[in-house]
């Protein structure tokens, strides 16, 4: 419940509180201020070296940037290999994924059943979590009620501030397990208590992949065809993780180099993943998606398109906000390998089906987006289509809701996050802290019958 005050001195508060927090953007310049961590020609500040991901989308040639197709690799694994070798053998590979990410190397085929093993005996949540921890208190958004939860089983944990690697593994692969079993208790909480619908709980299937797991517990008739199943499960691997930069991930690392424990490092990661600049964006991208299916009357008009585009970065049409959702990379320049893979998957499952139109219209979006940025703006930045552009019309041809699109990124990612605080407790050694510049001048204090 939000503070009741009067109508007057809660615009007045507003007021004053816009004005004494805005800082001249002149300050940034004079001293050099490297905003968002970016440098002028947008790449990343170095604030870290890692092991576990290298995102690669420009090459620096004699001081210039040089724009490549993307690359991803997971512990130096491609991840075009990766997805590719798990859909030649027609398997499920999340599992691998997270078990390269955190241990450092492929698993034998013992040693990755053995972990399947692990992930199944400890996706059940502990007795009474659910009734006390999510239906006593639902919430309109699961990011917010998964991140309350991660935090709610430090309870639940016998010795949670210990410092050993093997429990830092294992409360990983605890969290990783029940997850999705937390995603979708926390969805039908809420479809119960603010949908006035009826909730439907079904038990974990030991025998199921994560995948397999998400769709089963989701479903009402619990029902799924192996290649939905498979859908998912690339999705999973291509969303597991994202190098250490990314705005989830140092937020993880920053609360990990503090000395906290690992249920306040991932829900503050969760936290983080929610925005709509980051993990956010699959969803402001369904939105954008439905507008656009509303008001192009000809979808295969590409100058309709094309005027659309323009007037959303005009911020004449769409949410107003001039951004053109799921064009655009802080990294990859000319391609995002992660986008490549879903569109191609996303257009198998959509052929014949009522969503080829739509993801016909994604691609038309994508292919006209440069130009019209360029023209519009003056700038010459390139623009591909990153992951969020065909992702949230995936989660729809499965059948999940979109409001959880962004929770199904967070049950992926959270691989990464572990494997992220577990190289920074062992190897970051210092507490995260960057410089800010104060720029505000001495007063003379006045008592307030002063003032």
């Amino acid at each position: 419940m939000k503070l009741r005050i009067d109508e007057r001195y809660r615009k007045a508060l507003g007021s004053a509180i816009t004005r004494n927090n805005i800082i001249d953007p002149k300050y940034y310049a004079k001293y050099d201020v490297k905003r968002g961590l970016r440098n002028a020609d947008g790449t990343g500040v170095m604030a870290g070296i890692t092991n576990i991901c290298n995102v690669h989308g420009y090459i620096m040639n004699e001081g210039e940037k040089q724009n490549i197709e993307g690359e991803l690799f997971y512990r130096g694994y491609s991840i075009n290999d990766i997805v590719a070798s798990v859909e030649e053998s027609d398997r499920f590979g999340y599992e691998e994924v997270v078990y390269l990410l955190l241990m450092g190397k492929l698993p034998s085929a013992d040693e990755l059943g053995r972990f399947n093993k692990a992930i199944s005996l400890n996706r059940e949540l502990p007795e009474g979590f659910f009734e006390d921890m999510i239906l006593k208190a639902p919430s309109r958004d699961i990011m917010n009620k998964i991140a309350r939860s991660i935090l709610a089983l430090y309870s639940y944990d016998d010795s949670p501030e210990t410092k050993d690697p093997e429990d830092e593994l294992m409360t990983a692969i605890s969290i990783i397990s029940k997850l999705p079993v937390i995603v979708a208790s926390a969805y039908q909480a809420k479809r119960r208590f603010y949908d006035s619908q009826t909730m439907y709980m079904h038990q974990v299937r030991p025998e199921e992949s994560t995948a397999e797991t998400i769709l089963s517990l989701l479903r009402f008739d619990r029902k799924f065809t192996f290649e939905e199943a498979k859908l998912l499960d690339v999705m999973l691997m291509l969303h597991a993780e994202h190098g250490g930069g990314n705005n989830s991930a140092f937020a993880c690392r920053v609360l990990t180099s503090s000395g906290t424990d690992p249920y306040s490092a991932y829900s503050a990661a969760i936290g983080a993943l929610k925005g709509p600049l980051h993990g956010g964006a699959n969803l402001k991208i369904l939105e954008q998606l439905d507008y656009l299916k509303g008001n192009i009357r000809n979808w295969q008009d590409e100058g309709e398109i094309r005027d659309m585009i323009k007037k959303i970065l005009l911020k004449e049409a769409g949410d107003r906000s001039g951004k053109l959702y799921g064009m655009g990379h802080a990294v990859y320049t000319l391609s995002d390998p992660r986008a490549v893979i879903l569109k191609r998957e996303a257009k198998k499952l959509a052929e014949g089906t009522e969503y080829e139109a739509e993801i016909g219209l994604l691609e038309a979006i994508e292919r006209n987006a440069q130009e019209v940025f360029t023209e519009v703006t003056g700038k010459e930045k390139t623009l591909c289509a990153n992951v969020d552009m065909y992702s949230g019309m995936c989660y729809r041809m499965l059948g999940i809701p979109d409001e959880l699109c962004t929770p199904m990124f967070a049950i992926a990612r959270i691989a990464g996050w572990a494997a992220h605080r577990i190289e920074e407790k062992l190897t970051g050694g210092r507490i995260i802290r960057p410089a800010y510049k104060a720029v505000s001048r001495p007063r003379t204090y006045l008592k307030p019958e002063e003032r």
